[in-house]
């Protein structure tokens, strides 16, 4: 129980326990700048209406990488069901043919599984868990030998190409940025306005104090958030934690199946 609150609490505060480094510099710096009297930039309109442009431009950037994780968040669930459907349809061969090849298959399956946690895990590469999911086909052709109707390889046949589509999908999703030259610029912009707070002087220096951390918080946040989204099935670095999109479903076949053994 204890386990599984900390992992909550990982989960909602992971993105803010990262960007502490970033606030403590910036606190540093602004103490010393005030302290030694490089506080030489005034407030004015043109700094406020950049915050203002980087945070809308940071709104863009979220927009976009969000219908990517909505997308992304299906995904499991759909390959837990591909998987099942397939499960399910060797084990109603054996029943009605007793097919050898559906035996074989099934014990194919649990080596599959394993493969796929350990390709979402970056363990193994994508040409390897396509490559397996064309393995496959050497089984429908055994059954088809075996004289299995061909309404259960056609139903075999469509779950094996959803798989494919859905590791290459996934395989698209994490490998690319969404518009690098946007966090290009967004960096740069986050960069020169803390610079730009650090240096801006204000009547009291504790205002300005808090105005530069809550900005500094607010676009670096943000900005990580960003990149988290961006790659929603990073769990080679952070399991199963933080943004990454849930392998719940997975994990719940896994045990479906060892218990139906």
């Amino acid at each position: 129980m204890k386990n599984e609150y900390v992992a909550k609490f990982w989960q909602k505060w992971s993105i803010a326990v990262k960007i502490i480094p970033i606030l403590l510099l910036v606190l540093i710096l602004k103490t010393l700048s005030h302290k030694f009297g490089f506080e030489v930039i005034a407030l004015n309109a043109i700094f406020t209406s950049l915050v203002g442009g980087t945070i809308f431009l940071l709104g863009f950037l979220i927009s976009g990488v969000l219908s990517d994780y909505k997308e992304s968040e299906k995904l499991p669930g759909e390959l837990a069901a591909s998987l099942e459907s397939l499960h399910d349809e060797a084990h109603t061969m054996i029943s009605v043919k007793n097919s050898k090849a559906a035996k074989d298959f099934l014990e194919y399956h649990k080596s599959f599984m394993q493969l796929l946690n350990d390709w979402l895990y970056k363990k193994e590469k994508t040409s390897a868990i396509l490559k397996s999911v064309s393995k496959m086909n050497a089984f429908f052709i055994e059954m088809e030998k075996e004289g299995v109707q061909a309404g259960f390889i056609i139903r075999m046949k469509t779950e094996q190409n959803n798989l494919r589509k859905m590791i290459i999908r996934i395989h698209t999703i994490r490998d690319t940025d969404f518009i690098a030259s946007g966090y290009a610029i967004v960096e740069a912009l986050g960069v020169s306005i803390a610079v730009a707070m650090i240096l801006i002087k204000m009547d009291k220096f504790y205002e300005s104090l808090i105005f530069t951390m809550l900005v500094t918080f607010l676009i670096s946040y943000m900005f990580f958030l960003i990149k988290d989204l961006d790659n929603p099935f990073d769990y080679s670095v952070h399991g199963e934690s933080g943004t990454e999109v849930s392998l719940k479903p997975i994990h719940d076949l896994e045990k479906r199946l060892k218990e139906n053994r």
